[in-house]
Formats: C-alpha cells, sequence, structure tokens
C-alpha cells in the first residue's frame, strides 16, 4: 500500500483542478473532497492526541475487517459526520493552508502511544496503527472519486 506522504501529494496534485464537478460520480466537486480528507486527517490526530491509551480495547467490527482486508471502501455505502464535511469557501489559498497545517500535524503520530484511540462511527474504537491505515484507505478512495470526476468531467 501506498504511504500516506505519497497519498498527501497526489491529493495535492488535484489542486489544479479543484473545481472539477460530475454529478455522476459526486454530488460535490474536487476541493471538497481534498478539503474534506484533509479534514478527516487533522481531526483524528488532534483526537489520538487527547485520548487516553488505557481506554483503547480491540473488538472485533466486521465493516472494519472487511474494508482493511480488501483495502477499500466501497462507494456511497457511508455518510460523513457534520465534524468532517467542509463548510468553508473552499479557495485555492484556504486549501493550501488546509495542507500546510496538516502537514505540520502528521509527524506528531509518531509521538503518540500505541494505543491512541479514537472512536470511528463505522468501524467503531481504532487504535493509532488502525487509524494510520484508515488514513491511507480514506485518502486513497476519494482520490479514486477525485480521479474519476477529473477524467469525466
Amino acid at each position: 500500500m501506498e504511504s500516506l506522504d505519497l497519498l498527501f501529494n497526489k491529493l495535492e496534485s488535484n489542486l489544479k483542478s479543484k473545481n472539477a464537478f460530475n454529478s455522476k460520480v459526486s454530488y460535490e466537486d474536487v476541493s471538497w473532497h481534498i478539503a474534506h480528507s484533509l479534514k478527516v486527517i487533522y481531526n483524528i490526530i488532534k483526537v489520538l492526541q487527547d485520548s487516553n491509551p488505557e481506554e483503547y480495547h480491540w473488538k472485533f467490527n466486521r465493516s472494519r475487517s472487511f474494508v482493511y482486508f480488501f483495502n477499500s471502501i466501497p462507494r456511497g455505502k457511508g455518510k460523513a459526520p457534520k465534524s468532517v464535511m467542509p463548510t468553508e469557501d473552499l479557495t485555492l489559498e484556504f486549501l493550501q493552508s488546509e495542507f500546510k497545517k496538516v502537514r505540520e500535524l502528521i509527524p506528531e503520530l509518531d509521538n503518540l502511544e500505541a494505543n491512541s484511540n479514537f472512536k470511528h462511527p463505522y468501524f467503531g474504537q481504532l487504535n493509532l496503527k488502525q487509524t494510520k491505515k484508515l488514513f491511507l484507505i480514506h485518502t486513497k478512495h476519494h482520490l479514486k472519486i477525485i480521479e474519476d470526476i477529473i477524467r469525466t468531467s
């Protein structure tokens, strides 16, 4: 699986097509998918930083097992929580500042305990390793959508 840094660079390379839109692929344009991906990473890292590692307890989750096994999120099966739905004016300057903010925060993952955790709405409680994998799968999911929007618009 590709590294988060590589996927992050691919995500950033799509800024030039931020206004591309195709309602047959997604109800949102490319800028929304970029902003959403960044918001997910940023918000989750903040939750991990504030979490109590002693509260993490592994529990089987069928949806998580399926997604993690196939390294893929099925399209149209989930709905993003409001906390990671972009509501800002998605200008180029705003998106660039979000990339900078997230790039500065990502190295903080290396300072977290293995059982730092957060509760995912579909996959349940995830520890640091599971969260890093989620970042890869989720970012790749939105990159595929972005590529389809650009290719067909």
